[in-house]
């Protein structure tokens, strides 16, 4: 029996809170690890979400960013695997799928430190790079495979891997795979694994594209949530700056210089943005990177590499390539321009005050983003302070209407160099064209 939209009364809300992580009934083994880790309590998602999937069951699961649900999903998972270990050969037994590279690369990490006293072995695969080493590790036999569905798609399709011992299916951001117009990627694989399996999926909202998504993928699930729809961490300091909108490139270089910030994360909404935005701060002396789908992968790990070491002090982002970014007490997260779908607005401050520490969120705002900005603060339920600055005033004759869809963005056509195999290639051709980043066109704006 699949799970029902009316049938929410009848899903198990796991809500039992569990004192350490010993007493989820996990192995030593990854006892060990995650003390290496330095965790020593697990957080609420993890409380809730651990134990029904070490039990066997479907799990539909709410986290925002932040709150360590990959270790939510991963933990049990390694477990389970671990406990009936198979034949020598290793089969792929269980599948983790992810939107983009960044966060294929941060669960595959994650996965790797966890099971490092457990005789597991397991993979990555993703577009933009080239697939020979990614092949040659699938073929030593692997058990755990994190990938994202362009690059899966297009392995299965030349016959280099086969799902179908897949044991465990998990769907992380599964809110983003629907935003980036993933939908039929994912019908697609669910056709090359066994229909007896175990499906987790994780998301930051429960949306009814994400129920819809569920009622087809889980059976029963148990459905469990660590923070109520769209909330803000509380540990997140949030402050809006009103601004007229030549104005922003001089307000937010006053800001981080000013306040001696040395490590900021800026989101833009649109790639060449993020270009122009970089440039202009290198000009002015502030270490700074971009990262988006027009740069090649080489290129983005460079970026994230010197942005976390402290080479690069601002790290300016597109929405798609920062989902999956992990960088431990990130201090200031800041809104070039306010994104135009309100849920981003949540992902993207919860970039900040991860694990429990503080962390501020500011948003620059000019008149044609007042509509996105009341979206906002209706999502998440609170009304945020808003401060002006002597000498960047918002302009009094400015339109509040929005900005038009697609002004001002770059031609949806043009091609990353450099940048290997096509991250989709092999998906149905039917399906929406994708942006670099890889948005759907059909995605509103």
């Amino acid at each position: 029996m699949h799970f029902k939209e009316n049938d929410a009364k009848k899903i198990v809300i796991y809500q039992t809170i569990y004192m350490s992580f010993q007493s989820l009934g996990l192995s030593e083994a990854l006892l060990k690890a995650i003390s290496k880790k330095g965790y020593t309590t697990p957080s609420p998602i993890q409380q809730k979400a651990i134990p029904p999937v070490l039990e066997g069951k479907d799990v539909l699961a709410s986290a925002q960013t932040g709150t360590g649900k990959t270790a939510g999903f991963t933990l049990p998972l390694l477990h389970m695997l671990s406990e009936n270990p198979k034949e020598k050969f290793k089969p792929i037994r269980a599948l983790i799928l992810t939107p983009t590279r960044e966060l294929a690369a941060q669960v595959y990490a994650n996965v790797r430190e966890y099971s490092e006293f457990l005789n597991l072995r397991s993979a990555v695969i993703f577009g933009g790079v080239n697939q020979k080493p990614q092949v040659a590790n699938i073929r030593k036999g692997i058990e755990v495979l994190v990938a994202t569905p362009g690059r899966l798609i297009d392995l299965e399709n030349q016959g280099l891997l086969s799902l179908k011992r897949v044991e465990v299916l998990v769907l992380d951001e599964a809110d983003r795979m629907l935003d980036m117009g993933f939908l039929r990627d994912i019908e697609r694989i669910m056709k090359l694994m066994p229909a007896k399996r175990q499906n987790l999926m994780f998301s930051a909202t429960f949306s009814k594209d994400i129920r819809k998504l569920a009622h087809g993928i889980l059976n029963n699930p148990v459905q469990v949530e660590a923070t109520p729809d769209n909330s803000t961490v509380d540990a997140i300091s949030q402050k809006v700056y009103r601004v007229a909108k030549g104005l922003k490139t001089g307000l937010i270089i006053k800001l981080i210089s000013d306040g001696n910030w040395k490590q900021v994360l800026v989101f833009t909404r649109t790639k060449h943005g993020a270009n122009k935005l970089c440039k202009k701060m290198v000009s002015s002396g502030i270490t700074a990177a971009a990262i988006h789908g027009n740069k090649s992968q080489g290129a983005r790990t460079k970026a994230l590499a010197g942005f976390k070491n402290g080479s690069v002090r601002v790290l300016v982002a597109t929405d798609i390539a920062a989902r999956g970014l992990d960088i431990p007490l990130l201090p200031h997260v800041v809104n070039f321009e306010l994104p135009n779908i309100s849920e981003d607005y949540v992902h993207r401050i919860g970039r900040t005050g991860r694990a429990g520490a503080s962390g501020e969120a500011i948003s620059l705002v000019s008149a044609d983003e007042t509509t996105y900005l009341r979206d906002i603060e209706k999502l998440v339920g609170i009304k945020l302070p808003v401060e002006i600055v002597e000498g960047f005033e918002p302009d009094p004759n400015a339109s509040t209407q929005p900005i038009k869809q697609g002004q001002g963005r770059q031609q949806r056509n043009s091609r990353p160099k450099n940048s290997g195999r096509s991250e989709h290639r092999g998906s149905n051709s039917r399906r929406p064209k994708r942006t670099n980043d890889g948005r759907s066109n059909s995605r509103r704006s």
